[in-house]
């Protein structure tokens, strides 16, 4: 994957260059904000902080880059030699991974010399909207399937390697156990899991010596796919199966559903590894699944142990973006504010302040400008300074932070169907900064 500074949208490129021009190196403020939920979301998770940090800490343009950027006649060359020395030298407060954030409220706000500042842009959004995404969509299958095993097995249909990687990081921080994605496993230090496909089954002339020679090469991960023909015939000759292979000390962990009716099936199954006394095999199912199916079967008292959820997670297939924004909201020291229809922001540097009920639930948060400190928990915090890392954090912090997050959503906002409004108020002091900013530009 290449991740160098080129990966960007051109205008910013074109920007920096009439900003070099011009002499415009003044400090910027840039927030970044989402501008509305989608449809059936009460809520979000910020995710992606990481790599966003990584990404400002590293950034430079190569000499490689450079000459390329001058073969496309877009560039003057004095600019194109300047960017040689090009850095992130700014500071960055955030929510911390984990975090739960509503509409209008910046996760991040970056405040650096403008070129930096505005360059930045396209990646940060990149980096942010698809962990936030994902760990939102895996957040909604927690809560709706409360203790069960779930195991991201999406990266046959995410959108290319990085979508596959950081789907995979994104889901464990909203609280799954683990990946199929072996390459995640080893870079974030997750647990992987796997079973076997259908084509193992085929490729063997007989179903049970496809699960005795599986079981045999892998004896410490037996869990075996029996849907393939017939699935309480599969279940079956697991039965028949078992005592065999406890000869040999090899223990059956699992059995996986793939397809049909799970709810029916697992039900079915059970009954069937029970009466042959496989009471401690447990079922795992995949195949279609998203937090409503996941709903429905444990409504039906479906005897389900762990879910594997594929497609919909990872290209969050209900809800597949959001209305993110990176914009300017303050330059020379000057508020800024933009009007556009529809997409109007609130002006200036911003903090917001989340307060608790006595039960430790969220009972509402106020945006306001920074330095009008509020009732509650401020949710932006230092993450960088002067181009440095200020620390960093493991992902299982993370994690433990989103877990406890979801603890304290009120009763209405864990319903998957989002009709609920979590309330954020607006202060007066950002009202009346908003009217001061609208009022200087009417007059300019």
């Amino acid at each position: 994957m290449d991740n160098g500074a080129l990966l960007t949208d051109l205008y910013q490129l074109t920007m920096l260059q009439g900003y070099w021009r011009h002499g415009m190196r003044e400090t910027a403020v840039f927030e970044l904000f989402v501008r509305r939920l989608p449809e059936r979301r009460a809520f979000l998770i910020a995710a992606g902080l990481e790599q966003a940090l990584e990404f400002l800490a590293g950034l430079r343009i190569t000499s490689d880059e450079r000459d390329w950027l001058a073969t496309t006649g877009l560039f003057g060359a004095e600019f194109i030699e300047s960017l040689a020395d090009f850095r992130f030298t700014g500071d960055v407060d955030a929510m911390p991974e984990g975090t739960i954030f509503y509409a209008d409220e910046p996760i991040l706000r970056v405040v650096a010399p403008l070129p930096q500042a505005q360059f930045v842009e396209s990646r940060l959004i990149n980096l942010l909207h698809f962990q936030t995404l994902i760990a939102s969509k895996a957040a909604r299958c927690t809560l709706a399937a409360p203790g069960k095993l779930l195991v991201d097995f999406g990266m046959r249909r995410a959108h290319g390697a990085e979508a596959a990687l950081y789907a995979a990081r994104a889901s464990y921080l909203a609280g799954f156990a683990g990946t199929a994605t072996v390459l995640a496993g080893r870079r974030f230090g997750l647990q992987v899991y796997g079973t076997m496909a259908h084509s193992y089954i085929q490729a063997h002339d007989d179903e049970a010596a496809a699960f005795e020679s599986f079981a045999i090469a892998q004896p410490g991960n037996v869990t075996l796919l029996i849907d393939t023909y017939d699935t309480e015939a599969g279940a079956a000759k697991v039965v028949r199966l078992a005592p065999r292979l406890k000869r040999l000390g090899i223990p059956i962990r699992a059995v996986r559903l793939d397809s049909g009716d799970l709810g029916e099936h697992a039900r079915k199954v059970r009954a069937i590894l029970d009466e042959g006394g496989l009471t401690d095999v447990r079922i795992f199912t995949s195949g279609g699944l998203d937090e409503y199916v996941l709903r429905d079967l444990l409504a039906r008292d479906a005897p389900i142990d762990g879910f594997g959820v594929g497609t919909s997670l990872d290209t969050s297939a209900d809800a597949p973006y959001l209305d993110c924004a990176y914009k300017l909201e303050e330059y020379r020291g000057v508020a800024r504010r933009k009007r556009s229809e529809g997409k109007a922001t609130w002006p200036g540097r911003k903090q917001v302040y989340r307060r608790y009920d006595q039960a430790g639930r969220m009972r509402g948060d106020v945006l306001t400008i920074e330095g009008d400190p509020q009732d509650g928990e401020a949710l932006l915090v230092p993450v960088m300074r002067n181009g440095e890392r200020l620390h960093r954090e493991a992902l299982d912090v993370a994690r433990d932070r989103a877990l406890a997050q979801l603890e304290r959503l009120p009763d209405e906002l864990r319903d998957l169907d989002g009709a609920a409004r979590y309330p954020v108020t607006v202060s007066a002091r950002l009202r009346a900064l908003a009217a001061d900013v609208d009022r200087r530009v009417a007059n300019a």
